[in-house]
């Protein structure tokens, strides 16, 4: 299942869709990644899940299910309602017991999903009909060995190392992918179409507090965000794009004058839906900076 999943994400690098989960084929036989109507895939004849899945809401509230990071750093992955011994969440519970990872979908768009594996199961809490996830095998580790994580520091460190595993292992990759569908898979700037050259540039860092939703993001090119992360280039509130002065006067060759100066006073490629626009108060904010630097 990961070494399919590996091919049709290209290595992680894009999104996959329903059918190319439903059409994986193992020795011979086709067996869907997904469950139909239900988040959690268990295949019949086997004791442990295969697979689980948060479905896409435009609105978080929408979901279902309210799957979140804990206190602790980790990633709680809901129960399929709320009966201990229902099929699903007996299977989850054998996932987790015999430390079999786990493929996630989580939903990005109507039919598309981030493929994030492999994950694993590490804890149960029951009062709150739910599962605890590991995206690593340090976070599994760490989890299953309490004893010597008794100290704050410690159980600071462990929360530490959690929470940066989720932003680069689950939020880089979704805010990723949302960000690049919002834009049609083209840089802003300059257009380009080649997704594995792509990134989503965050407006506002995470490490400032940025969150990882598609107004805060902008689909660049890898040469244009490395540019937009420098103050090479800014882009106002009213989403015309700046280029440094001094970058302005240099002569270079042609790289410097078509990717980097001729850019400079054209407006953005915005996404079709409005609210995927870049949230104005951001592009001010670090519009400032760009202005501080120069």
């Amino acid at each position: 299942m990961f070494a399919y999943l590996d091919r049709i994400s290209y290595q992680r690098m894009q999104d996959v869709t329903t059918d190319q989960l439903n059409a994986f084929e193992f020795e011979g036989n086709r067996i869907s990644l997904l469950q139909h109507m239900r988040g959690i895939r268990v295949v019949s004849g086997l004791p442990a899940a295969l697979s689980i899945r948060t479905t896409f809401a435009a609105r978080p509230e929408d979901r279902p299910y309210e799957d979140a990071e804990g206190p602790d750093g980790y990633f709680r992955y809901k129960w399929r309602g709320t009966d201990s011994d229902a099929h699903d969440n007996v299977a989850l519970r054998v996932a987790m017991n015999e430390r079999r990872p786990l493929a996630w979908f989580v939903g990005v768009a109507s039919g598309r999903f981030t493929a994030i594996y492999p994950v694993w199961l590490v804890g149960e809490e029951s009062a709150e009909y739910q599962f605890v996830l590991a995206f690593d095998e340090v976070m599994r580790d760490d989890w299953s060995e309490p004893a010597r994580l008794q100290h704050p520091a410690d159980l600071a460190l462990r929360r530490e190392y959690a929470e940066a595993t989720i932003r680069r292992r689950l939020h880089q990759p979704v805010f990723r992918q949302r960000v690049l569908m919002a834009y049609n898979s083209q840089c802003a700037l300059c257009r380009l179409r080649h997704p594995e050259l792509l990134d989503a540039a965050h407006i506002k860092e995470d490490s400032e507090g940025g969150q990882p939703i598609v107004p805060n993001g902008v689909a660049m090119c890898a040469i244009h965000h490395r540019a937009f992360d420098s103050n090479v280039i800014g882009v106002r509130p009213d989403f015309v794009v700046q280029v440094r002065r001094d970058v302005l006067d240099e002569h270079d060759g042609p790289t410097l004058q078509h990717a980097l100066q001729a850019i400079h006073g054209t407006v953005l490629t915005l996404p079709s839906e409005r609210r995927a626009w870049p949230a104005e108060d951001l592009l001010e904010e670090r519009f400032e900076q760009f202005r501080s630097a120069s």
